[in-house]
């Protein structure tokens, strides 16, 4: 019944909340209408005119290549004016950007602007990092953008209204074309009206500040920003050079594919497709544009077929190439993840491309040119070549995303064999030419594979595997020479049986076998399954990554722990040369790296143990020489701030991963309103009878089991075991030689305690463990720390390190990681605790300081949490 009730309610509330939905987001489901609109009247246009296709097909391909070659170049030189428009619309604001900078600005906004909804508007809020280390501030970037999106609206406008005139003249202007033209005007008058409402505080600017407050700040910050007229011109007319190279881009089209120039047709075709654009809510105008521009062109003699392709092949010069650019643009930045992720992406595209190649039956008139100049036993071997290498490729993806070394060499020679393989058996030239896009794109990527792999389990794995292969292979030849005829209708010579068993062992299904029963399809499935498990593993086995192991003995952790007591300089060192680390020791450096292995990961702990940076430099370059000689990949955890410089010196990335609170002892009280809480918790505790204690070292032995017990209280009440690395575990000898502060109740119970541990900043004192049990009054935590934090100021520290606060302290981030820690921070529920970890320690109003992750490359951030579960445990 209560079932039933819930999914009654349900069915009241969906309306409701579907309703609800619709009007919270009703402009993204307005643009999200139209964008399929748009794509659905493509996709109509597409079936209805699909004999059409076959012309047009055949048109674009009887296209001078040379004229199509003068249009690339063309479209090479629209970026650079691309570029020059955003230049202008910098010194519109009296700010100057690199001309490189401003190129990279548009392809990278321009290819986000084609998934984005509005993506026009919408782009110009992104990639602003690489100006801003230009000097140039967010507001100011802003009105740039703004300046550059309003005069490119504005220079459609200034090209459209003489040629409309002309056509009005002429009597060829339609009431369609003066539609448009008066849209695009109103469009710019309203430009015009919001500018001058925000710039005189009107009704628009105090509506946006009431929806936004922050919104006063951003835009007071860009009216302060004053508009050079030359700069604002010299946009304009670069705008204006843009709107021509467009109507050229129509010419050349028409002019490659040999059909008569209209200059009038390329003028209106073109306006009237940059107003879909601008109108366009999704994918650029993907579809729109096509179906607006084809129909222009009809209107204007050109036959449906020759419109389509003059179209196809403008919208390539204008879009298609546009986007590719732009997606290069984002490719060659040093470390960028799409760089890191796009050879595997290409390899296993190619490796299921070159699997349907093989499967699917070769252009019937290549093979007859091919037989001129191979025998036919040749093009078969090479459509089994190109089979066995998509299924070997589909595999080796996978390990190229660990980054192995010898993944990458496998890689390299399947491409190599995929390329020659596609053009021997068919001159399959589409399949070919995405294999060398694949072996470009591991040639320029070549660097990122470097983890290396274990030779005893190579060896160890080729021989499992070629034991399996032969015995597979025994199996199936046995099968098919001792079968019964009627299994196949076909009685097996024993080079048809080996021959039949290795196409199968390979997944090849041949045309000559049909199975006639149950037990016939179960023997070719059962070599299929043998044949794919036993290469799998042989690939396995010999692209694995190696994990090494390194043994630290007595007299390095002794020469450790002399330079930590010689250089330490934060509480991190002392756990540097806990038994749970590893330790690298540099040549010709005095100090060391602590760090611990997590597969193929070396987790840093901190800097390097050392006197000065210039002596860090040089030993994290080693270091990071000894893990790629070794195959892994470096993290550092924890980095202090005022360490970057040296870390972005030799190149490595930064991500602000959370924050230590500093209590400054000198300042320390509980007085204030804002500590009352602290005061009465206190003295509550201290009124029923609790009482703060200190033990020195050599701490008793009975102590220690005391506070043991209530540790393991602890743990037992957290469910989880005693964690590492940047942290230490309840160890009987070393407590001994610490000073224990505990809480005891009236009857002499240890109730909580804390211990001080070694603290290699000057005048720093901090403190490890801190627990209680679970009976514990409220409150015990907050009286044993200010008492402890008493205790040290008589003591003459002048601060305590309270410890860290993971992912607090990131107000906005500075890239798209720190925007996603900080939103995760915020906003999702898994995260809350980290949120209340750092609301606690504010309770003592003490100073943050950040701290850093330094990594290689943006990949590594998709293995950092994973890594951390690792080396946190003992």
């Amino acid at each position: 019944m209560q079932i039933n009730l819930k999914s009654a309610r349900w069915r009241r509330e969906l309306p409701q909340m579907t309703i609800t939905l619709i009007r919270e987001n009703r402009r993204i489901v307005f643009q999200a209408i139209l964008a399929f609109l748009f794509i659905g009247l493509a996709i109509y246009f597409v079936k209805h005119e699909r004999s059409e296709l076959v012309q047009i097909r055949e048109t674009l391909e009887n296209a001078s290549r040379l004229k199509v070659l003068a249009g690339v170049v063309l479209a090479a030189i629209y970026i650079v004016v691309q570029g020059l428009m955003y230049f202008f619309s910098f010194r519109s604001v009296n700010q100057r950007i690199t001309l490189r900078s401003a190129m990279i600005l548009f392809l990278k906004r321009n290819f986000v602007s084609v998934f984005l909804p509005a993506g026009g508007i919408s782009s110009l809020a992104f990639f602003t990092r690489d100006i801003e280390e230009q000097q140039v501030t967010k507001s100011q970037i802003h009105f740039a953008s703004s300046i550059y999106a309003f005069v490119g609206i504005l220079s459609v406008v200034i090209v459209a209204v003489p040629a409309i005139l002309i056509s009005a003249v002429q009597h060829t202007v339609s009431s369609d074309e003066v539609y448009a033209l008066g849209g695009s005007i109103l469009l710019i008058l309203l430009f015009v009206w919001a500018f001058r409402s925000i710039v005189r505080r009107g009704k628009l600017y105090q509506w946006i500040v009431k929806l936004s407050p922050s919104f006063e700040a951003q835009i007071n910050e860009i009216l302060a920003v004053a508009v050079n007229r030359k700069g604002f011109l010299a946009t304009v007319i670069v705008s204006v050079v843009i709107e021509f190279i467009g109507i050229a881009h129509l010419l050349i089209a028409m002019w490659a594919l040999g059909l008569p120039i209209s200059i009038e047709a390329a003028v209106m075709g073109y306006i009237i497709s940059v107003l879909f654009l601008i109108a366009s809510p999704f994918l650029r105008g993907l579809g729109a544009i096509e179906l607006s521009l084809s129909f222009i062109l009809v209107r204007y003699g050109y036959s449906l077929t020759d419109a389509v392709a003059a179209t196809f092949l403008y919208r390539f010069f204008e879009f298609w190439l546009m986007l590719l650019a732009g997606a290069f643009s984002f490719l060659f930045v040093r470390n960028n993840l799409i760089l890191r992720v796009l050879p595997v992406f290409l390899t296993f595209a190619v490796g299921i491309v070159n699997i349907v190649s093989a499967l699917t039956p070769a252009i019937h008139s290549r093979v007859l040119l091919l037989r001129d100049f191979l025998p036919l036993s040749a093009i078969h071997i090479s459509n089994d070549a190109v089979f066995a290498v998509g299924l070997m490729l589909l595999v080796v993806s996978a390990f190229l995303l660990k980054g192995s070394k010898t993944a990458w060499y496998m890689a390299m020679g399947l491409v190599v064999v995929s390329i020659l393989g596609n053009l021997f058996k068919a001159i399959d030239y589409e399949e070919a030419t995405l294999s060398v896009f694949l072996l470009i794109a591991l040639v320029i990527t070549r660097k990122q594979y470097y983890v290396q792999n274990s030779a005893r389990l190579g060896r160890i794995g080729l021989a499992a595997s070629l034991l399996t292969m032969l015995a597979v292979i025994i199996y199936g030849v046995v099968g098919f020479y001792f079968l019964d005829k009627t299994r196949f209708n076909i009685d097996f010579s024993f080079s048809q049986s080996v021959r039949y068993t290795i196409e199968n062992f390979f997944l090849y299904r041949s045309d000559i076998l049909h199975p006639t029963d149950a037990y016939a399809r179960a023997f070719l499935r059962s070599i299929n399954i043998s044949g794919f498990l036993s290469m799998a593993f042989l690939i396995y086995s010999l692209i694995r990554p190696y994990v090494i192991e390194v043994e630290i003995d007595e007299s390095e952790m002794e020469k450790a722990k002399k330079l930590v007591q010689k250089y330490g300089r934060s509480p991190l060192d002392y756990f540097k040369t806990y038994a749970d680390k590893l330790l690298f020791f540099p040549e010709g450096a005095d100090g060391f790296v602590s760090y611990r292995v997590a597969g193929n990961y070396a987790m840093v702990l901190e800097n390097p143990v050392c006197a000065n940076d210039e002596d860090m430099a040089v030993i994290i370059l080693a270091f990071e020489r000894f893990c790629k000689g070794n195959g892994m990949k470096s993290l550092y955890y924890r980095v202090p701030e005022e360490s970057l410089p040296v870390y972005e010196s030799l190149e490595l990335k930064s991500l602000n991963f959370g924050q230590e609170a500093i209590l400054e002892m000198e300042t320390f009280n509980t007085d204030g309103k804002e500590k009352k809480s602290l005061r009465n918790s206190n003295n509550k505790l201290r009124d029923a009878g609790y009482t703060f204690k200190v033990h020195r070292p050599p701490v008793m032995d009975g102590t220690l089991q005391k506070i043991h017990a209530v540790s393991n209280d602890w743990l037992d009440d957290r469910g989880y075991g005693e964690m590492v690395f940047s942290q230490g575990f309840f160890d009987f000898d070393e407590l001994k030689q610490q000073t224990i502060l505990t809480i005891e109740s009236p009857e002499e119970k240890v109730i909580a305690f804390a211990n001080i541990m070694p603290d290699y900043a000057e005048g720093e004192a901090t403190y490890d463990l801190i627990r209680k049990t679970k009976d514990a009054p409220n409150g015990t935590i907050e009286f044993l720390m200010v008492e402890m934090f008493f205790f040290l100021k008589k003591e003459g520290f002048k601060a305590v390190n309270m410890g860290f606060a993971p992912m607090a302290g990131i107000d906005a981030g500075r890239n798209f990681p720190e925007k996603s820690i900080r939103f995760a921070y915020e906003k999702l529920r898994s995260f809350a605790h980290y949120k209340g970890l750092k609301s606690f320690k504010d309770k003592f109003s003490p100073r943050w300081v950040n701290k850093y992750i330094i990594y290689n490359n943006d990949y590594d951030l998709f293995s950092l949490p994973g890594v951390l579960r690792k080396v946190i445990k003992p």
